[in-house]
């Protein structure tokens, strides 16, 4: 039963982990039917941002947490307006969006590289701390960062699902989700909405690579390594749909977590998300909550 109460918790963490980066994800491909496979290294990003902080510059890691999701947004914001809008005007297929979409990838990882080199590093933090009432009481280990995780994730993911659906912003990017043509003929401002979506995107995935950088460590492939769970996490929730990104990172993550219990051996984690992917798509082809409607 001890392990059974670790594992669950181990899941709480990385399955809120999984759904800041997935749900800026979705909500890309819902409002502009991109596949950004650069989602991952823009968490690498906001990462090497909290290590800057924190360990460069000698500051409370608290400041990354502001930081990351501000530089983050700003770098998915310039994508909008160097790479993808012209893309769009230009007329460009999925293919070419594809392709660009990896070159933009490895370029910031690139970058990231020659800036930051390619050693593993880690925050100046105590990443082995504790919460001792848990400890204490139900002889469970919960690392204070974990904890920060779930609860940031909770905070901010339900800080988007009332932006979904109560504000403005949010009911225009579900008319664009639904069709653009449309939208722009009942008065959506169609290029503001996709600068705001960006920018939404960049700084979960960017808040995400600091919690990463806290629970795991910083190193230039931190969100490449994450990517294809994240990428499983969409499409078994149902991609484009924010509340199904939410669901499969739980799904996933428990599957992962609980299959440890079973089979030690860490390397099999991707693996088994990628196997609940496939039962998942054979069963409900759309996802467990996809629908017609790209961003819900």
């Amino acid at each position: 039963m001890d392990e059974l109460a670790q594992a669950v918790l181990n899941s709480l963490t990385a399955g809120s982990l999984y759904a800041l980066a997935a749900v800026g994800l979705t909500l890309v491909y819902g409002v502009l039917r991109l596949t950004n496979f650069a989602h991952g290294d823009m968490l690498t990003l906001g990462a090497y941002v909290g290590y800057a902080i924190n360990v460069q510059w000698n500051l409370p890691l608290a400041l990354a947490f502001v930081a990351a999701p501000v530089v983050v947004a700003a770098f998915a914001v310039g994508t909008e307006y160097v790479v993808w809008r012209p893309l769009r005007r230009a007329g460009a297929g999925l293919l070419q969006k594809l392709l660009m979409a990896i070159g933009l990838a490895l370029f910031l990882r690139y970058a990231i590289q020659f800036v930051w080199g390619g050693d593993r590093d880690f925050y100046e933090i105590d990443n082995t701390a504790t919460i001792a009432w848990v400890r204490d009481a139900f002889d469970l280990t919960l690392g204070f960062y974990d904890l920060l995780t779930i609860v940031i994730s909770l905070v901010v993911l339900v800080g988007v699902a009332l932006l979904l659906a109560r504000t403005l912003l949010g009911t225009s990017m579900r008319a664009l989700s639904d069709d653009v043509d449309l939208a722009e003929s009942s008065g959506v401002d169609t290029d503001r909405t996709v600068v705001w979506t960006w920018a939404l995107s960049g700084a979960l995935v960017g808040l995400a690579g600091v919690l990463a950088g806290a629970t795991i460590n910083v190193y230039p492939t931190l969100g490449w390594d994450l990517l294809l769970t994240i990428f499983a996490c969409v499409i078994v929730g149902g991609i484009g749909s924010a509340y199904g990104a939410l669901l499969g990172s739980y799904v996933i993550a428990f599957s992962q977590e609980f299959l440890v219990l079973v089979v030690d051996d860490q390397r099999y984690k991707t693996t088994i998300g990628f196997v609940i992917m496939v039962l998942v798509l054979l069963v409900r082809p759309q996802g467990i909550l996809g629908s017609k409607r790209a961003v819900n």
